[in-house]
C-alpha cells in the first residue's frame, strides 16, 4: 500500500527484490518504489494455460515498463489479425510455446479451438516488442480501443495517469461519443478522494494530452472510490463500460 510505504519509515535492507503479477507494472510505479525502498520489482507475464510464467523482467536484465523477455523453454510470436509475424514495435496477439503448456481444456473443444492454435497458445494478450527484444504489454485483447481507425493501448493511457501525483489508480474502456465514434474514457482513484474536482480533472485531460498522441488522450474522467477487480487483482474493465 503506497499510503503505508509514505507514512512509515521501514528497513528494507533484508529485501533483495520484489515480484509483481495480476497487472502490469507501470514505469512510474517503479520508479517511485525504487526512490523509497532502493529495491527492483520485477515484472512478468504468465498464465493459468503455461502453468508458468513465460516472460519475465530478471535482476540482471530488466526495463521498467515492460514484461520483460522470454523465460528460457518458451517461444514467442506476435501475430496480427491477418495471422502474420508482426515486424518489432508493431502490436499484435501473443502466441506462445512451451513444455508446460496445456493440450487443451477440460470438456470445451471450443474453447481449446481458440485457444491452442497449431502447437501454439494463444494467450489472449496483446504485445509489442520494442527495438531492444523486450516485450511491452498493451492490453487484453478484447480491451483494446480503435479510435480514429487507430489501435490504441488502455495500458499506456493508465500508465500515463497514474504518472500524476494525484492519482493512485486508473483504467481506460472505450464509450462512444455524440457521433457514435469511440473514444477513451478514464476512471480514476485519488490518492486523496477529496482532491476530485472538474479542475483536476481538466488538468488530468491536459496531463494525458501532453505525454501520449493527441488521439489517445480520455475525453471524460470519472472519479471512483475504488477499480473492479478480480480476486487476483486483474481490473475488470467490461464492469466499466457503457451499456
Amino acid at each position: 500500500d503506497e499510503d503505508t510505504v509514505n507514512q512509515q519509515e521501514r528497513d528494507f535492507s533484508s529485501v533483495r527484490c520484489c515480484v509483481s503479477a495480476g497487472e502490469a507494472l507501470p514505469a512510474d510505479i517503479l520508479r517511485r518504489w525504487q526512490e523509497k525502498t532502493g529495491t527492483l520489482i520485477l515484472d512478468g507475464i504468465g498464465s493459468t494455460e503455461a502453468l508458468h510464467i513465460f516472460i519475465s523482467n530478471t535482476m540482471d536484465d530488466y526495463r521498467p515498463g515492460t514484461s520483460g523477455k522470454p523465460v528460457p523453454g518458451y517461444r514467442m510470436k506476435i501475430l496480427n489479425d491477418e495471422n502474420e509475424t508482426v515486424s518489432a514495435g508493431e502490436a499484435g496477439r501473443l502466441l506462445i510455446q512451451g513444455d508446460s503448456t496445456s493440450p487443451h481444456y477440460w470438456n470445451n473443444p471450443q474453447k481449446t479451438a481458440e485457444t491452442m492454435v497449431d502447437g501454439w497458445l494463444n494467450t489472449g494478450d496483446t504485445y509489442f516488442q520494442d527495438p531492444d527484444g523486450y516485450y511491452v504489454y498493451c492490453g487484453r485483447s478484447d480491451d483494446m480501443l480503435k479510435v480514429g481507425g487507430i489501435w490504441c493501448s488502455p495500458v499506456e493511457i493508465e500508465s500515463r495517469l497514474i504518472e500524476h501525483p494525484k492519482v493512485l489508480e486508473a483504467a481506460i474502456v472505450g464509450r462512444p461519443d455524440t457521433d457514435e465514434l469511440i473514444k477513451p474514457e478514464a476512471f480514476v482513484v485519488l490518492n486523496d478522494p477529496k482532491d476530485a474536482s472538474d479542475s483536476l480533472a481538466a488538468d488530468l485531460l491536459k496531463h494525458c494530452q501532453d505525454g501520449l498522441a493527441r488521439y489517445k488522450y480520455p475525453r471524460w474522467v470519472n472519479f471512483v472510490d475504488e477499480l473492479p477487480k478480480t480476486a487476483t487483482g486483474k481490473i475488470q474493465r467490461f464492469k466499466l463500460r457503457p451499456g
